[in-house]
């Protein structure tokens, strides 16, 4: 495996993370010195807090599934990538997702 490359990948996804804070916090911040109505800024901060929750949930879930789909993958034995191996990946990933969206939908 190449890890000189990986090094610039994470710098980058870094950057953009970075970025994506500071810019979420500068919004929030003139969200509560615009003088708007208490209970608007509340749901809104509510709403994001809720998407927060659901992001998390979704990613663990579908990260879960390609675990599944990675360890059936290593006790098959399968060493080449082969069509079928991906199609494991992605069902998994596919069942990964529906498993979000029932656990979301009983949530609320």
């Amino acid at each position: 495996m190449r890890f000189e490359l990986l090094i610039p990948i994470t710098l980058f996804i870094c950057i953009t993370y970075a970025i994506k804070v500071v810019v979420d916090a500068r919004v929030r911040r003139q969200m509560i010195e615009s003088n708007g109505s208490q209970e608007l800024v509340r749901s809104i901060l509510e709403g994001e807090e809720s998407r927060r929750r659901h992001g998390s949930l979704r990613w663990g879930v579908v990260l879960v599934a390609l675990a599944i789909g990675f360890a059936l993958i290593e006790a098959f034995g399968w060493d080449d990538m082969t069509p079928g191996v991906f199609a494991i990946l992605l069902g998994a990933t596919g069942l990964g997702n529906l498993a979000y969206y029932l656990t979301a939908r009983r949530l609320g």
